[in-house]
């Protein structure tokens, strides 16, 4: 056979044939003879230390064998030898382009320049400045951002090359083979200033000796051990600095420059050197082979390549990029430029490019598609605690094939798999990389797994292998969403999946048996989503809240019946009472009788059904007065009137006072009046800020708050943060004090005469922001807080964002009086074209806004619309047979029905109308 390369250690030869297949030989073995080693890899590079041996495959990986007592091997310490071929693990998905083993120690050199070593480090010879053995990789610091391009293991000491003509050396320098002038070690990458300015262009070591050619100088400068000669320098002296070799005392060793068409090979043994000055065609010269990767040549021979010979040998290759974590990312790798910091060592743009171009042609796209799906994504390099080995995280989503919809199940969820398997420091290497992604990218990475959701959705079966890519697919998004948090700041809508509306059941046995509220991720549900409440559109957590408030009603009646039948069956006279929260109460005594009769159940659980009834007032058996109950409770106990709470500046907004006139308890039965408004799916004008709704999610609330609560404080506190100039403190003039509900307040105690400064301005501001919402208001607050909660689980409020909160509790005023004609429906002899009908709408629309919004209350109870909007809701036309002119309107408001009788002229209509919008109560 062809050889390719030879090398060997102390008891050992590794010979690699030229078509990458190595063998090993070893003198010790009785009856040796050549063994074959990884048969079923194409190796490129080979290299041996004392006792093991080192061997580069043509996809990037790694593999080591032999004596592992120091770590040489890099595979841990599980084992003090192997005798066959272990993968670096920790080293996949690298591009390495150089290996090399010295005595008993291990490095490699990535494409991007990075060196990472391991093994026996008594010396220093692994570069990390210290002593300390390393059974694994570990990467040795960058040298002043000169990139590193070749490296050279002696038997304890080590030399690197850069680009630029530089020799690093560090380890073992007892006989100067480290070129310091100096028999001391060194811990870590020195530079030889010897050599320096000489333009080296080679370096081999040694176990004793180091070797460097200067090309443009056509000289070979030796140094360290000389005591069989090895140096060159006519004697058996050591060298502590680098001296050119001779070939007589007094001449110096020299080669001609680089444009003579030869090449010198410098080989250094344990006591010997070679210099082998060859013809650079010699097929042995350049020996060192290099994992395939792209380029502009070979793009361009794939694309253009139409015959069966190209076409085979162009898959052949795609294959074996494309396949490959390592050919991959070391196709894309850009120029490291000094001092630069970057995010990455890939050329993203140019890879967006390259994958763009490859995949016009569909069956190169079927190709790699293909690839990684066979190979690339089931080999992806999550356990590295590399950045360089991680990259192909980076560069995958630029590829086409990954947004593909045909491939969210072969492609992106082993993706999403691999993300979730990375350790702490390796999730927060991704991090920091989408951190940096313009917005457009990061949407189109949100999308990519969005999309494979809603597919898996679409063909979802009920085993654990969906449950297990949902999972996956969610955890990454959930990743991106806290990224989003803290960086980008883009709407939440980005992330929502308003398939899952339609598809989760969340009134259903699964969703009572699921255990999502105690924090298990378990899969036997669809309701696993209900762990993240970011892909929710306001409308599932809407239904989500309204389900868990009906299940919790449904189950007390349960339990409520079975105790019943256990009463029944031991002859008890006593029946239990349905578990209800019955309220009655008189209009013209509304709070007083809310709150006696909430006193009774203080203590009790109060997340049952509400059954509201008004005195002297028919019970509606539906509920539908309970609308109207909140609307007039709320609309009482917020007046200014009332003293209840605060108007700031007389704002919109209202606030808990700085010197409440009514007693704590009073604010903690305001807020679980809150909260029995919304278990009881029902919502009302209760005009807090925004503010309310963060602290309600243990959010802070901020200077933006403060403008929407009290817009004249607000803005000027914003001028102080605006204003810049140097007379700052003589424009404003004001210290840490806030004048706030009718009172001048210090916001640092004893330090009301401290000045505000252009320095401390922004926490004058901060002060002020946290005084208003946190200082002033915590006892009543607290109350309120603990009064709310006492009614809602707070595991599903916590879902909602604070803009979703407040529009699911207050609702809004969105009227879109037009649509609300278009939706409505007609029954009992009505159309649209009715005359009656016809001046029913004339007369609404003359009416003005105000007026519409008491009919809102007539028909509904309320003149809040639910998020759904006005649009969504539909009023019911009916007119019995018994009804005639001269009966009004009436209202069934759990179900928007208005029974309108047949009026014969406008008149009537508008009479009709007028009294029904000033009425009130139920009869």
């Amino acid at each position: 056979m062809k050889i390719h390369s030879v090398d060997q250690g102390a008891e050992h030869m590794l010979v690699l044939s030229s078509d990458g297949k190595p063998f090993e030989y070893s003198y010790s073995a009785e009856h040796a003879r050549f063994q074959c080693v990884l048969q079923e890899k194409i190796i490129i590079q080979i290299t041996c230390g004392d006792y093991h041996s080192l061997a580069l495959s043509k996809g990037g990986e790694l593999f080591a064998w032999g004596q592992n007592e120091h770590g040489q091997l890099g595979v841990g310490s599980k084992f003090p030898s192997s005798s066959s071929p272990q993968v670096l693990e920790q080293l996949s998905g690298l591009a390495l382009v150089q290996v090399s083993a010295g005595g008993a120690h291990s490095l490699a050199l990535s494409m991007s320049g990075n060196v990472y070593s391991w093994g026996r480090n008594d010396c220093g010879q692994l570069g990390l400045g210290h002593t300390d053995e390393k059974d694994a990789p570990s990467l040795i610091e960058a040298m002043d951002n000169h990139k590193v391009e070749f490296l050279a293991c002696g038997g304890s000491h080590t030399a690197l090359l850069t680009k630029d003509g530089l020799v690093f050396t560090f380890g073992a320098g007892q006989f100067g083979q480290l070129g310091h002038n100096s028999t001391r070690n060194a811990l870590k990458p020195c530079l030889v200033t010897e050599l320096a300015g000489k333009g080296v262009t080679q370096i081999v070591c040694g176990k004793w000796h180091t070797l460097a050619f200067a090309s443009d100088l056509g000289k070979v400068f030796s140094f360290g051990s000389g005591k069989e000669g090895q140096l060159g320098n006519g004697g058996t002296h050591n060298q502590l600095v680098p001296r050119p070799m001779k070939l007589s005392p007094k001449e110096e060793l020299k080669f001609e420059n680089h444009l003579s068409g030869k090449e010198l090979i410098m080989i250094a043994g344990g006591n010997q050197s070679i210099l082998l000055w060859m013809k650079k065609e010699n097929s042995y010269v350049n020996l060192r082979r290099k994992i395939p990767t792209l380029n502009e040549g070979t793009i361009k021979r794939w694309i253009a390549g139409v015959g069966t010979k190209q076409w085979q040998n162009t898959k052949r290759e795609i294959k074996e990029i494309f396949s490959s974590p390592a050919c991959l990312i070391g196709s894309f790798l850009r120029e490291r430029i000094t001092e630069e910091t970057i995010s990455t060592h890939l050329d993203l743009n140019k890879a967006r490019n390259v994958f763009k171009e490859l995949t016009q042609k569909e069956w190169i796209t079927n190709t790699i598609t293909t690839c990684l799906k066979d190979n690339l994504v089931k080999n992806l390099p999550y356990h590295s605690p590399y950045q360089e080995a991680l990259e192909v995280f980076f560069l995958l989503p630029e590829c086409p094939v990954m947004h593909d919809y045909n491939n969210w199940e072969s492609l992106v969820v082993p993706f999403a798999e691999a993300v979730c398997k990375m350790s702490e420091q390796s999730s927060s290497i991704l991090n920091e990389y989408w951190t940096s992604l313009q917005e457009s990218t990061f949407l189109k990475l949100v999308q990519m797994f969005k999309t494979a959701v809603i597919a898996q959705l679409h063909y979802w079966t009920e085993n654990s292998e969906s449950h297990w890519h949902v999972k996956a697919l969610l955890k990454v998004l959930e990743k991106l969403h806290r990224v989003n948090q803290n960086k980008y700041q883009l709407p939440g809508s980005i992330f929502i999946i308003n398939e899952l509306f339609h598809w989760l059941d969340f009134y259903g046995d699964a969703y009572r048996r699921s255990s999502w509220k105690d924090g298990s991720q378990d899969l036997q549900s669809p309701v696993i989503f209900c762990h993240f409440p970011f892909i929710f559109n306001i409308l599932s957590k809407i239904r989500l809240l309204y389900a868990d408030s009906l299940l919790k009603i449904q189950e007390k009646k349960f339990r409520a019946c079975m105790r019943l039948v256990g009463i029944v069956n031991q002859g008890a006279s006593e029946l239990a009472q349905l578990p209800t929260l019955n309220l009655r109460v008189r209009r013209s005594h509304l709070v007083e009788d809310v709150l006696a009769q909430l006193s009774r159940f203080e203590n009790e659980d109060l997340r049952k059904e509400l059954l509201v009834s008004f005195s002297e007032e028919i019970e509606d058996t539906f509920g539908g007065v309970k609308a109207e109950f909140f609307h007039c409770l709320f609309e009482e106990m917020t007046r200014a009137e009332y003293g209840m709470f605060m108007y700031p500046e007389e704002a919109s907004c209202m606030w808990f006072p700085v010197r409440p006139k009514f007693a704590k308890k009073r604010y903690f039965f305001f807020g679980v009046l809150c909260g029995l408004c919304l278990f009881n799916c029902n919502v009302a004008h209760i005009p807090f800020p925004l503010a309310l709704f963060k602290k309600l999610l243990n959010q802070t609330p901020s200077l933006e708050d403060l403008k929407e609560l009290s817009p004249v404080l607000g803005k000027s506190l914003q001028t102080l943060l605006d204003y810049e100039g140097d007379d700052f403190e003589k424009v404003f003039f004001i210290h840490f004090n806030v004048h706030w509900d009718k009172s001048d307040v210090e916001l640092i105690p004893n330090e009301s005469c401290q000045v505000v400064t252009q320095a401390n301005k922004k926490d004058y501001v901060s002060k002020c922001v946290s005084y208003i919402f946190n200082t002033s208001v915590k006892a009543v607050y607290e109350e309120f807080q603990r009064g709310f909660y006492k009614i809602c689980e707070r595991e599903i409020i916590e879902f909602f964002h604070p803009e979703e909160l407040k529009d699911v509790m207050i609702g809004n005023t969105d009227y879109d009086w037009e649509t609300f004609e278009k939706n409505a429906r007609y029954e009992q002899g009505y159309d649209s074209s009715h005359p009656t009908i016809v001046m029913f709408w004339k007369a609404l629309h003359k009416l003005t806004l105000e007026e519409k919004k008491k009919f809102l209350v007539f028909l509904t109870g309320t003149d809040r619309i639910q998020v759904k909007g006005l649009k969504n809701m539909k009023i019911t036309f009916c007119c019995p047979e018994h009804l005639n002119e001269r009966d009004p309107l009436r209202a069934q408001t759990c179900f928007s029905i208005l029974y309108l009788p047949k009026y014969s002229t406008m008149e009537r209509v508008e009479e009709a109308l007028q009294a029904a919008i000033n009425s009130r109560g139920f009869c």
